[in-house]
């Protein structure tokens, strides 16, 4: 299981930090600090089954300034994703059969309770 994980926020160390509290084994990928492919954002939208700007950070000034009111294609938003790695949202969990954005961390709870 890999956890995309920004230390600075809350939601992001809560679900490390339930992990943890729940013996269950897992990776952390700090994505501010090693950057995502493009394909690896692409592979993480599959898995979640959700279009690329659902996993924007809409309160993030990159958002405001490049993204919202404009007519982008998913391309493009993966683009400015990898361009501004703090644009995705966090944290994304991935197991072996799932994905989730454990924001709020009971959909981390429920999913992994399937």
């Amino acid at each position: 299981m890999k956890v995309y994980h920004n230390p600075r926020c809350s939601k992001s160390r809560c679900a490390v930090d339930w992990l943890k509290e729940n013996n269950i084994d897992f990776e952390v990928v700090e994505y501010l600090k090693n950057p995502l492919t493009k394909a690896e954002i692409q592979q993480i939208l599959t898995q979640l089954n959700i279009p690329a700007l659902a996993l924007v950070r809409k309160s993030e000034e990159e958002y405001n300034q490049f993204i919202k009111n404009e007519t982008l294609s998913e391309d493009e938003i993966l683009d400015f994703m990898v361009k501004f790695p703090k644009l995705i949202e966090r944290p994304i969990v991935v197991g072996d059969k799932f994905a989730v954005i454990a924001r709020p961390l009971e959909n981390l709870i429920d999913r992994i309770k399937k």
